[in-house]
C-alpha cells in the first residue's frame, strides 16, 4: 500500500511540473547516426545568444546552496560552497521574454583567493529548432570579470559532439537580492 501511495506522489508530483528534459534516441538510431550519417555530415557553426536569470532569493529560488565547508561563511570569496542550479534561459535580459531552455548543474566557488566558480551546467534548449537538444559547459567562471570564456565539452540532439566556446557576461546583479542576469555568446561547432 505504501509503495503505491509513493508511486502516486510521485506521479502527481512529477505531472504538476514543468519538466525540460533533453530527448535521447535509441542506440541503433544512433549507431546509425554515427556510422551512416556522420561519415556524410559537414561540420556546422552555429551562434546562440541568450540571458540566464540565476535567482537566489524569494520564494521560488532557481539556485540553492547543496553544501558548504565550515570555513566557508567566513572566507571573503565564499570557498567551498556549492550550489545547484534549474535558471530560465530567454531571448532577451527582462525575465518574461521568450524562454528558449534551462541551465541545469552546479557551480561551487572554488577561489581561496579569488572570487572564482566552477562552472558545470547543460544547457537544455526548449526552444522549436534545438528542442531536447543540450550543450555541456565545464569550466573557470571568474565572475567579476567583465566577460568570461569557458569551453563547450559536449552536446546532444542538434548539438551532437559540439564542442566550442561560451563567452558570459554580467547583464545586471542586485547586491541586495544576490539575483543576476547574464548575458551568453554561444560559439558553437558541431554536425
Amino acid at each position: 500500500m505504501e509503495r503505491v501511495v509513493l508511486a502516486l506522489i510521485v506521479v502527481a508530483t512529477i505531472t504538476a511540473l514543468p519538466l525540460v528534459q533533453c530527448t535521447a534516441d535509441d542506440p541503433m538510431k544512433v549507431a546509425h547516426w554515427f556510422h551512416a550519417v556522420l561519415p556524410l555530415a559537414k561540420e556546422k557553426t552555429t551562434h546562440l545568444h541568450f540571458y540566464l536569470h540565476d535567482i537566489v532569493s524569494g520564494k521560488n529560488p532557481t539556485s540553492i546552496k547543496i553544501a558548504q565547508s565550515p570555513t566557508s561563511d567566513k572566507s571573503p570569496t565564499l570557498f567551498g560552497i556549492v550550489e545547484m542550479i534549474d535558471d530560465v534561459l530567454t531571448v532577451g535580459p527582462d525575465p518574461n521574454s521568450k524562454p528558449v531552455g534551462r541551465a541545469q548543474g552546479i557551480y561551487g566557488y572554488a577561489g581561496k583567493d579569488s572570487f572564482s566558480l566552477l562552472t558545470n551546467m547543460n544547457f537544455v534548449f526548449t526552444s522549436k529548432e534545438y528542442n531536447g537538444s543540450t550543450l555541456s559547459v565545464l569550466g573557470n567562471n571568474p565572475v567579476l570579470e567583465t566577460y568570461r570564456e569557458m569551453p563547450i565539452t559536449g552536446g546532444t540532439g542538434a548539438f551532437r559532439l559540439a564542442r566550442g566556446i561560451v563567452t558570459s557576461k554580467t547583464y545586471s546583479l542586485n547586491i541586495t537580492s544576490g539575483d543576476a542576469i547574464v548575458e551568453y555568446s554561444i560559439m558553437v561547432l558541431h554536425y
